[in-house]
């Protein structure tokens, strides 16, 4: 595999050297595109001497290979790390005034930038803005580890070690790879969702029938409960909606009840706007009768049945997907299936991803009532690319997954 790293200009660029190590020790062939500033820190001779390779910088060396056009092309993976600030603000402008800048604009294969600054660089408002345009573009951003930084402070801004970097790239260009980007625990210690906002609805609506009886689904709102709890142990700002949850919800959340799909549908909508990652946790009815009984349904003396007739409620997931609410806003769907003589779970579940128009899709499989209400269970999660990732646990521990998974899914473009 043909992977350029690109070395932005901060006191990291020393850990990229043994991320260079981790590339080349699995046989690819890495051409390392130092910034000019990056050099202060750590010079071509390093570079050149890991990589095998030259480590041009300027457009204008070796002119007669045309490596401002050549790299991006011939690359299957491009990382950037450390990305500074001021990288990220360039590779967001378009601006194209050396040979990394070039190549980025060029390449056609998967681009992961690795930021790394001060906390305050990172959380500004121009940083923040610059980090989810590239995202909207579908580059893959990386958040920072938080730690200790240069000097005495720390927070997030951290290069993350390159084990963890190498494993995120792998996993971008490997089409069936099941491994996690991050490892779980350390993508939830690492504060991965640090200063990001996160709306995560749980539970199951119920569609009122009669004022005693309504229409439900089984979900008890422990996995969405988990995926908060998980979120905000992540550094995120949490709002969780409820819909009769039969579980206590956390503390450090924003906690919204509802009932009905209705409700739902109302209270996402007014929630949406301020979120960078939407989870469609709950488990919401796909039809509600269409009429409300205003006294209880009895039994007839004659002993026929009553007919209920039934009517599509709002298709949320669809709705918000199609007309994104920020830019950059990654949304995820959740889909309890069950296969069939034709088609298997995963395969229904790849098909209502491209239906639903989000971002990734986690398939729970429900077959005999599995998962509903359990302690455990089994995931997939899908996107839009074909590739899947898997985990099996504790709901807790496959929250933790889940977190660090979502957190590296690029925004898609559909809406806007």
């Amino acid at each position: 595999m043909k992977v350029v790293l690109g070395v932005g200009g901060g006191v990291a660029a020393y850990k990229s050297a043994l991320l260079l190590r981790l590339f080349t020790e699995e046989g690819h062939d890495v051409t390392v595109l130092p910034t000019t500033a990056s050099l202060n820190f750590v010079g071509a001779a390093t570079w050149e001497a890991l990589s095998g390779r030259p480590a041009p910088r300027d457009v204008f060396e070796d002119v007669e290979q045309v490596n401002h056009v050549r790299l991006g092309h011939e690359a299957d993976l491009v990382v950037v790390a450390p990305a500074t600030a001021d990288l990220l603000a360039r590779a967001a402008h378009g601006l194209a005034d050396d040979l990394l800048t070039n190549t980025l604009l060029v390449a056609t294969c998967p681009v992961l930038f690795v930021p790394a600054m001060h906390t305050q660089m990172w959380q500004h408002p121009a940083t923040v803005a610059n980090v989810a345009t590239l995202r909207s573009r579908g580059a893959h951003v990386l958040d920072p580890a938080v730690g200790r930084l240069t000097g005495c402070d720390s927070g997030p801004g951290r290069l993350p070690d390159p084990p963890d970097i190498h494993a995120a790239a792998i996993a971008l260009v490997a089409p069936d790879s099941t491994e996690r980007p991050v490892p779980a625990r350390d993508a939830v210690a690492d504060g991965v969702l640090s200063g990001r906002r996160v709306l995560i609805t749980a539970g199951g609506t119920r569609e009122p029938l009669d004022p005693v009886r309504y229409l439900g689904n089984r979900s008890s709102g422990k996995q969405g409960v988990a995926l908060a709890c998980a979120a905000r142990d992540a550094g995120a700002h949490v709002t969780l909606i409820g819909a009769n949850l039969q579980v206590e919800a956390p503390d450090g959340v924003d906690l919204v009840t509802v009932e009905t799909t209705d409700q739902l549908h109302d209270a996402v909508l007014a929630a949406t706007p301020d979120a960078d990652l939407v989870v469609m946790a709950a488990a919401v009815a796909d039809f509600r009768p269409r009429s409300l009984a205003t006294h209880k349904i009895k039994k007839s003396d004659d002993g026929t049945d009553p007919v209920i007739e039934l009517t599509r409620t709002p298709d949320i997931l669809a709705e918000i997907s199609a007309n994104r609410a920020r830019p950059g806003q990654v949304i995820v769907g959740f889909a309890a299936e069950t296969g069939d003589d034709t088609h298997t779970a995963l395969e229904f579940a790849r098909a209502k991803l491209a239906r639903k128009g989000c971002d990734a899709l986690v398939l729970n499989e429900v077959t005999g009532g599995a998962v509903f209400g359990q302690d455990s269970t089994a995931v997939h999660v899908v996107t839009p690319d074909g590739n899947t990732a898997e985990a099996t646990g504790t709901k807790d521990d496959v929250a933790v997954f889940l977190v660090g998974t979502f957190a590296r899914i690029p925004a898609s473009t559909v809406g806007r």
